[in-house]
């Protein structure tokens, strides 16, 4: 069994900067993908922000490209989210999100969440 636990979300102006964490413990037997997904909407299904294989494939949404900056620490098994340059639209609760397997059984893991609001 894998746990996720975010943290590091707040508020901050437009234009501001915060890094998200992902703490990821467990049995994890091997990782697939890792990434961050966001949740704009209560009740609305979970948007994908960036995901990254286990090969190194990388994709982020459009909606921001060059602003946000996915990172893993594999010694202390964490997950960064750099985002700069927020907008007002950034405002959602953001989850990390492991695939993978524990004792031979496969895992999609989402952590609780950490809220981040944008605004003036």
């Amino acid at each position: 069994q894998a746990d996720l636990v975010e943290s590091g979300g707040g508020s901050v102006q437009p234009g501001g900067s915060l890094t998200l964490s992902c703490d990821i413990s467990g049995n994890i037997d091997a990782v697939h993908e890792v990434g961050w997904y966001r949740r704009q909407v209560p009740g609305q299904q979970r948007e994908e922000v960036v995901t990254v294989t286990k090969d190194g494939k990388t994709k982020y949404a459009d909606s921001v490209k060059g602003r946000f900056t996915i990172a893993r620490d594999n010694a202390t098994n964490m997950l960064f989210l750099q985002m700069k340059n927020l907008e007002p639209e950034d405002t959602a609760t953001y989850y990390c999100n492991v695939i993978g397997d524990s004792d031979e059984t496969f895992f999609d893991y989402f952590g609780p969440g950490t809220q981040v609001t944008v605004s003036a």
